[in-house]
């Protein structure tokens, strides 16, 4: 699906996506991708959210927003409770969802000027 979202100079925002891939700023992904509005931060975690580790998260919470978009595939798979820690210590919000909800719902955020990061696991 192509996205049409007017983008705020120098802001990342996705600009398309499907299965197995997103596209930011009309730049092609297809491994696991951070994106700020400022950078994409690429090769973040393994493939799957059941491979997600306590080191995936801390480097999460170490990031420069106030919420985090965690994509966790073509469908919505929670973390474990206890790797959540490092985001409650650093008082960060996270919201769980479908790649495709968590790339929508971060053009959303970002256009508001949000300290949003989207933190998508596309293999």
């Amino acid at each position: 699906m192509k996205l049409q979202l007017a983008r705020p100079e120098g802001s990342n925002v996705f600009t398309a996506y499907g299965e197995g891939y997103v596209n930011v700023n009309a730049a092609r992904y297809g491994n696991s991708i951070v994106v700020l509005p400022d950078r994409v931060i690429e090769g973040w975690t393994a493939s799957s959210p059941e491979s997600l580790a306590l080191a995936d998260f801390e480097f999460l919470a170490a990031l420069d927003a106030e919420i985090i978009l965690l994509g966790t595939g073509a469908t919505l798979r929670f973390p474990r409770a206890e790797l959540l820690r490092p985001l409650m210590q650093a008082r960060k919000g996270l919201e769980t969802m479908d790649n495709h909800a968590a790339c929508r719902t971060y053009n959303v955020l970002a256009s508001e000027g949000r300290q949003v990061a989207a933190a998508l696991i596309l293999r």
